[in-house]
C-alpha cells in the first residue's frame, strides 16, 4: 500500500511548490496547508514562503527510510532486527516502544520528537530532521552481566561504530553519555522491566546530534556534522547507530560485558580525572579511576575507591 504523502515529504527536495498544488497532493484546503507549514517551522524546520512561488525548505532534507536503514545494515547484523518502523511525530521513540506489545526485536525512528527523554527524566531537545531518534525494543533472557552496564555496552559500540565510520575523536562518559571533542554528542537511555521465566524486555533509545542548528540546551554540545570530512547519509548513518545496538545487545546477551569493558579504556574521556560525585545529601570530589566489572565508576575519594552506580548519582566532570 502506497503510503499518503507528507508536507515535509513533498518539501524534502529543496525546491519550490506553489500552495495549490501542495494543498491537491495532500488532499486539504490552502489554509490547512499553511497551518502544517507552521508547525514544521514550530518543530524546527526553515520553511520559506514568497508569494507567487510558494514554500520551500532552506535546504534539501533526507528524511528516514526504514528500507534504506535495513539495506545500510551488514548482513550478520541486519538478522538481529525483525521489524524496522520510521515515523514523522512522535512524543518519544522510547515511550512509543514501551507501550506498544511488541515481539522479538523491533527499531523505531522518529523524524521529530515532542516530548523526548535523558536520563533522569531530563528533556531531550528533538528538532525535525536534523539529528537521529532511534529506539530498539528487545528481549534480553538472563544476562551475563548486570543489566546496569548495558548503557556502557552500548555506548561502547556506538563509539567502536562511529569511529569505523570515519567520525573523530568519540570518547564516552561513564554512564551514558557520549561525547566528541569534549562535548556532547549524544546519549543512551536504557528502560527495561522483567518478564516470566528470568529474562527481561529492554528499550535502548539513542538520541544523536547530527546536523543541530544553534539550540539552547544547559550544557556544552556538539554534532556528527562537524567530526567528520563528510557527514553523508542520515540514513547510513542510522544504519550504522543501530548496527551499533544491535551488537551491543548480541553482545552482551552471548559474552555479558567483560568484552567492552576492555574497550571502556579506548574512549573513556573521565579517566584519571578530577569529577564531582553529586548525591542526594551532598557532593564529593574524586579522581576517575575507570568502570568495575559490574559497570560501576570507581572513584577514588581521600585515598579511598569507592564504586559509584549511576541509579543515585549523577557526575559532572572538573573539580
Amino acid at each position: 500500500m502506497t503510503e499518503a504523502p507528507t508536507l515535509a515529504g513533498l518539501l524534502a527536495d529543496g525546491g519550490w511548490h506553489r500552495g495549490p498544488a501542495l494543498a491537491e497532493a495532500l488532499g486539504v484546503s490552502r489554509a490547512a496547508v499553511s497551518a502544517r507549514v507552521a508547525d514544521l517551522r514550530a518543530r524546527g524546520l526553515d520553511v520559506f514562503s514568497v508569494a507567487g512561488r510558494g514554500y520551500r525548505l532552506a535546504a534539501p532534507l533526507e528524511l528516514l527510510d526504514s528500507a534504506a536503514i535495513r539495506a545500510a545494515l551488514p548482513a550478520d547484523v541486519g538478522v538481529l532486527v525483525d521489524t524496522i518502523d520510521v515515523r514523522e511525530r512522535l512524543d518519544s521513540t522510547n515511550a512509543e516502544l514501551a507501550r506498544t506489545p511488541v515481539t522479538g526485536t523491533a527499531a523505531l525512528l522518529a523524524e521529530y520528537q515532542s516530548a523526548g527523554r535523558g536520563r533522569g527524566a531530563r528533556g531531550w531537545v528533538s528538532p525535525f530532521g536534523a539529528n537521529l531518534y532511534l529506539s530498539v525494543s528487545a528481549p534480553l533472557g538472563a544476562p551475563r552481566a548486570p543489566i546496569g552496564a548495558l548503557s556502557l555496552a552500548v555506548g561502547v559500540a556506538l563509539a567502536d561504530a562511529l569511529t569505523a565510520f570515519g567520525a573523530r575523536d568519540i570518547g564516552l562518559k561513564w554512564p551514558n553519555d557520549l561525547w566528541a571533542g569534549g562535548r556532547k554528542l549524544g546519549g543512551i537511555l536504557i528502560e527495561h522491566r522483567g518478564e516470566i521465566g528470568g529474562g527481561a524486555r529492554v528499550i535502548v533509545g539513542i538520541g544523536l546530534n547530527l546536523t543541530m542548528q544553534t539550540v539552547d540546551i544547559d550544557q556544552p554540545w556538539t554534532r556528527l556534522a562537524d567530526h567528520m570530512d563528510r557527514l553523508g547519509s542520515r540514513n547510513a548513518v542510522a544504519g550504522v547507530v543501530l548496527g551499533g545496538v544491535l551488537r551491543a545487545l548480541d553482545g552482551f546477551q552471548s559474552q555479558g560485558f567483560e568484552p567492552f569493558q576492555a574497550r571502556w579504556p579506548v574512549f573513556d574521556v573521565a579517566r584519571d580525572a578530577p569529577v564531582r560525585v553529586i548525591e542526594g545529601d551532598g557532593e564529593q570530589v574524586g579522581i576517575a579511576r575507570g568502570i568495575g566489572p559490574d559497570g560501576a565508576l570507581q572513584v577514588e575519594i581521600g585515598g579511598r575507591t569507592r564504586p559509584v552506580y549511576s541509579g543515585d548519582v549523577s557526575l559532572r566532570l572538573g573539580a
